[in-house]
């Protein structure tokens, strides 16, 4: 069980970080190809936000890299800084996305509302469940219960990234739709946007197929230890 759970592990690990090798590649060839009509991400974010007939979100820059985010609490669309100023089709793509999560919210998107509604039990699962599932594998002789209790908990945020999957798709969906029919893509970079958003939705494939993969390890842990 364990020989196969490490090679399993391993895959996944190297298909994570080539995943996140290809979409940093991506973006950052992306990152050097201007928009023919000269818009940053913040122009574009706004158009579509204006567009699908949003007024009440901002649009604010955050710091760092790839932190760019959708909050659905106070409304903002957080760019960061290399996405909020930039004229490129990389930014132009991320903003977009991050409106399609505002629209969503707009729209009452069911997923979106149950991925909303999973947060504040993932943050609390995910602030205590290594220290849980390391006491139930400790004491697992004694008190099998905590053990069981530990991948409950895990299992909180396994099904949170399988959510997340149709949100972020959809996401995506709605982003390229509006870049072409807004025109704020054309026929030379439209293409590129795609792919940068394909991309990008690859690794939260990858990170739900791990947390389910190490779901099932603790499973199977558990279930040979009462055998």
């Amino acid at each position: 069980m364990t020989g196969g759970y490490w090679i399993l592990f391993i895959a996944v690990a190297l298909i994570s970080y080539l995943v996140q090798a290809n979409l940093k590649s991506k973006f950052e060839r992306f990152s050097k190809i201007p928009l023919p009509n000269g818009m940053t991400g913040r122009d574009v974010a706004i158009k579509m936000l204006h567009d699908n007939g949003i007024y009440d979100v901002q649009v604010i820059s955050t710091p760092g890299m790839l932190t760019d985010h959708y909050n659905p609490m106070n409304k903002t669309v957080n760019l960061s800084e290399g996405v909020y100023g930039e004229c490129s089709i990389a930014a132009a793509a991320v903003a977009a996305h991050e409106c399609g999560h505002a629209v969503q919210h707009a729209r009452a998107y069911a997923p979106l509302r149950m991925r909303s509604a999973l947060v504040p039990i993932v943050q609390f699962s995910s602030s205590i469940v290594s220290w849980v599932l390391l006491a139930g594998m400790l004491l697992m002789n004694t008190f099998s219960g905590l053990l069981f209790l530990g991948i409950l908990l895990f299992a909180v945020t396994t099904l949170f990234s399988f959510i997340t999957l149709p949100v972020e798709i959809d996401a995506s969906r709605r982003a390229l739709v509006w870049l072409n029919t807004a025109g704020v893509t054309n026929v030379n970079t439209h293409d590129k946007a795609t792919e940068a958003l394909k991309s990008a939705a690859y690794t939260y494939v990858v990170a739900a197929l791990s947390s389910l993969a190490t779901l099932v390890y603790y499973i199977m842990i558990y279930m040979s230890r009462r055998e």
